[in-house]
């Protein structure tokens, strides 16, 4: 009688074995180095689904390559700053260390409940002073190398959240965490300069083979390298000029207005005896820094008395309005208009009612394209424009930046779209910026050994702002030059900063430095890295970016973080609605016949599966699933379902499924075993010899699969070599010999993603002293892995007629015949006459008649 899996007995032996075993610590010592990591999370406190998914696929990928032979590393820490800790110790009347800490032991437990194959003794937590000492200090070594600096500059702030946002944090000019529309301040703070690597950033992206195209283009567009000119327009009543930037100087001619940004300090100039304007200026204020928030705000413009002369047509004065569609840090805050072949200033010209003049045609010397109902923005040839008449765009572009430079008038030039990375946040709960300022000697760096500068724990939050500004005592301290009374930085590092590096403190983390250099070059940078799409742009630019600051100040040698990247895609869940649209949890909906109701009996609307998110109670509580079904039921259903990388459908029906197949595996897995007695050396059916080829066959592309991320395939050819098991004789002894084998290596080929069954049947099945994954990885003989069949096609006249499965190694005229007596050719060749035939082993069969 077989014994029933009793997942709740198996599992927590087997990660208690694990861990009294150290089985998966990395060795610094030993060759064959593999990385894989998934982004660290924040420690909210309890697990969701979208996290389990996340550290399922890396647990697969490390016990895989571990399994193969390779010296894993495979950390996990806590990304354990940031204003979520403070808004919950406002709330909860607790402190955002003490809510942190605990959520992280909350969300370990739960963490180690998957099996999941982390090295813990590599744990950290960012917001440990042992973790954020190094970075003040890395802070202060790029000030040295003039990486970083402080100025005052417009920023988008956050009135919920009282703090600066960088651009990349703004959404729909929404703060991304309260949701709330953003607003313009002044601020002084503290940058980082990413700009000066614009374009090794934006060159090495080519290097990134193993990344998704998608995050690749993201980084490609927020870098935006624009090859244009500087072009001064001369101000009619002075000997003053403004100065713009273009990508399209070739369009000069069509110029019809000139625009500068309401920060621009001609416009700051012309408000101080002009109400109206400062009215204007202040209105634009309320919006967000980013340029996707201006781009979505109706366009307004605030006519001033200036002009300014068209460089190629002086005579022609263009009227200077201030805009609020214009941003002072992209280019020099200051644009012209050529509506006739620019979207955004054709919608403004049409509105203040300006000349809108083509200079494109479709032709050389062609009539001016019709843009009286839209601008045209294509290829085309100069018209009304003097001696550029006739030219291409690029020609154009390359004669109008020369005749400018020849009258000092303008230059070559290029600009980028990315910015330099404000890393000033006003919280308490973040690394303190390590930065003192005195009355005699400015702005003073802390000194190295008075590192790190720690957070006081005595703050209160009952007051609006930063509590590190309200606080009486830890603000004042002594200036290092002087010995007098100064002031410390207030201010605290974006949450970014600590998720740039973290990655490099896993591979080593010495008391004194941030990381020892030649460990982590050892194992740097990470071979597979697995997160969000959602940190395309800020978190992996700003990673790779910090790869080059380090460099550039001594830290190691490394351009690129990361190798590989897999951005998985989100967990599902059906919604559910009362008729007066009240959101229900899955848990607390009952289906009769095919309809959902609540358990109080209210008949509900069914949704369409969405992201699981609180708001919508779409959620499913991982705690639940892994108790009723346990974890490696769980770890099958989130593998086998879809693509990692695409959107998952959570479902009780599919859970069920994994869960059904889990035990007749485990039932299969106990039948074999205890009827096998060794081989008797005799002749297997044939149904086994297939059974044997299928395996080797399996043990190849389960193989590839793993590399492949396609861990779904894998998990359907293990399930479909297992049924094959199943259907074979047990009472035949070759057969269950058979049998025997190719499920010790099915066990193997599967325990990298149902970890705990098949270490329970490698050891209390099959008696094996030691742990499945440190057991040789199978091989494939591939004189049995070789396909018997191939599929060869057959045209007529290089028509395609068909297709034919065939044994392998068949005649050149062995084929033709079988061609020729396929209805489709006989019907194609009819009463023709054969001209020739072309045979291209194991691929086609070409029939010329």
């Amino acid at each position: 009688m077989s014994t029933p899996y009793n997942f709740k007995k198996v599992e927590p032996k087997w990660q208690k074995h694990w861990a009294e075993q150290n089985c998966f610590a990395a060795h610094d010592d030993k060759p064959n180095k593999y990385y894989v990591l998934e982004m660290l999370p924040y420690p909210s406190g309890r697990l969701h689904m979208g996290h389990v998914r996340n550290y399922v696929m890396g647990d697969v990928v490390a016990r895989s390559k571990k399994a193969q032979g390779f010296n894993v590393l495979h950390p996990f820490g806590w990304d354990a700053f940031g204003l979520p800790a403070e808004n919950a110790a406002i709330q909860n009347k607790t402190h955002p260390a003490k809510w942190t800490r605990e959520n992280i032991q909350t969300m370990k437990g739960q963490i180690q409940s998957l099996g999941l194959s982390y090295d813990w003794s590599r744990e950290l937590a960012t917001c440990e002073p042992e973790y954020y000492q190094h970075e003040q200090k890395m802070f202060l070594d790029f000030l040295a190398k003039d990486l970083a600096y402080r100025k005052e500059s417009w920023v988008n702030w956050d009135p919920i959240e009282q703090t600066v946002l960088a651009n990349e944090q703004v959404v729909d000019g929404k703060g991304w965490r309260s949701g709330v529309p953003v607003e313009r301040k002044l601020l002084s703070q503290w940058f980082l300069k990413t700009t000066a690597f614009a374009e090794d950033l934006l060159q090495s992206l080519e290097t990134l083979k193993d990344w998704p195209a998608k995050v690749t283009t993201m980084q490609h567009n927020w870098i935006g390298k624009s090859v244009g000119a500087y072009i001064d327009f001369k101000l009619n009543d002075s000997a003053d000029s403004i100065r713009v930037f273009t990508t399209r100087p070739d369009t000069l001619f069509g110029a019809s207005f000139l625009a500068i940004s309401p920060d621009h300090p001609l416009a700051t100039k012309l408000a101080k005896d002009n109400k109206i304007l400062q009215k204007f200026i202040e209105e634009f204020k309320a919006l967000g820094t980013s340029e996707k928030s201006l781009q979505t705000t109706e366009k307004k413009g605030f006519l001033t008395h200036l002009k300014v002369a068209s460089p190629f047509e002086p005579d022609q004065l263009l009227p200077v309005f201030v805009a609020n569609y214009v941003l002072m840090d992209y280019g020099t805050g200051a644009v012209y208009g050529c509506p006739a072949h620019d979207e955004r200033d054709y919608e403004f010209a049409h509105k203040y009612k300006l000349p809108i003049r083509p200079v494109l045609s479709a032709l050389p010397h062609g009539e001016p394209l019709d843009v009286s109902k839209e601008a045209y923005g294509g290829e085309g040839f100069l018209c009304n424009s003097g001696f550029l008449n006739g030219l291409s765009i690029e020609a154009a572009k390359i004669k109008a930046i020369d005749a400018l430079q020849k009258q000092s008038l303008g230059e070559s030039t290029i600009i980028y779209r990315l910015k330099d990375w404000g890393v000033s946040r006003q919280r308490y709960w973040g690394c303190p910026i390590p930065i003192i300022y005195c009355d005699h000697c400015g702005v003073v760096p802390v000194p190295a050994d008075q590192l790190p500068v720690t957070l006081p724990e005595d703050v209160t939050f009952d007051k609006p702002g930063n509590p590190l500004e309200h606080h009486p005592t830890w603000k004042h301290t002594t200036c290092p030059k002087c010995k007098g009374k100064a002031r410390r930085e207030t201010d605290t590092f974006d949450t970014f900063f600590e998720s740039s590096w973290y990655f490099l403190r896993y591979c080593s983390h010495p008391t004194d430095k941030a990381f020892d250099r030649s460990i982590t070059e050892s194992w740097m940078p990470v071979d597979q890295y697995i997160g969000g799409v959602e940190h395309a742009v800020m978190h992996l630019l700003y990673s790779r970016f910090f790869m080059r600051a380090l460099s550039a100040c001594g830290y190691l040698k490394l351009d690129e973080p990361f190798k590989a990247l897999m951005t998985q895609g989100m967990v599902c869940h059906e919604t559910y609605r009362t008729a007066d649209g009240q959101w229900v949890y899955p848990g607390d909906v009952v289906f009769k016949e095919g309809k959902a109701y609540s358990t109080k009996g209210e008949a509900l609307k069914i949704g369409p599966s969405e992201k699981m998110s609180k708001s919508k109670c779409n959620v499913v509580d991982p705690s639940d699933m892994l108790e009723a079904y346990g974890v490696d039921t769980v770890r099958l259903f989130i593998l086998s379902d879809s693509p990692p990388d695409r959107d998952f459908d959570w479902s009780e029906a599919g859970l069920q499924g994994c869960w059904r197949y889990v035990n007749k595996l485990w039932k299969l897995l106990d039948e074999v075993t205890e009827k096998y007695c060794g081989s008797s050396g005799g002749q297997p059916s044939a149904k086994a010899q297939a059974v044997e080829k299928r395996l080797h066959q399996t043990i190849l592309a389960v193989k590839q699969d793993y590399e492949q991320f396609h861990f779904n395939k894998a998990i359907a050819r293990v399930r479909e070599l297992s049924n094959a098991i199943e259907d074979l004789s047990l009472d035949h002894k070759d057969d269950l010999a058979v049998a025997y084998e190719s499920l010790k290596v099915l066990l193997q080929l599967i325990a990298p993603m149902m970890p705990h069954l098949a270490e329970e049947a490698w050891q209390s099945l099959y008696k094996e002293s030691g742990f499945i994954f440190d057991a040789p990885w199978p091989k494939a003989d591939p004189k049995l892995a070789a396909e018997d069949k191939i599929i060869l096609a057959v045209q007529v006249n290089g028509k395609m007629r068909g297709t034919l499965e065939v044994d392998k190694g068949l005649t050149e005229k062995d084929l033709l015949e079988l061609a020729l007596n396929m209805p489709t050719v006989q019907g194609a060749v009819a009463d023709k006459s054969i001209r020739k035939t072309i045979v291209i082993p194991n691929r086609v069969v070409n029939i010329v008649v």
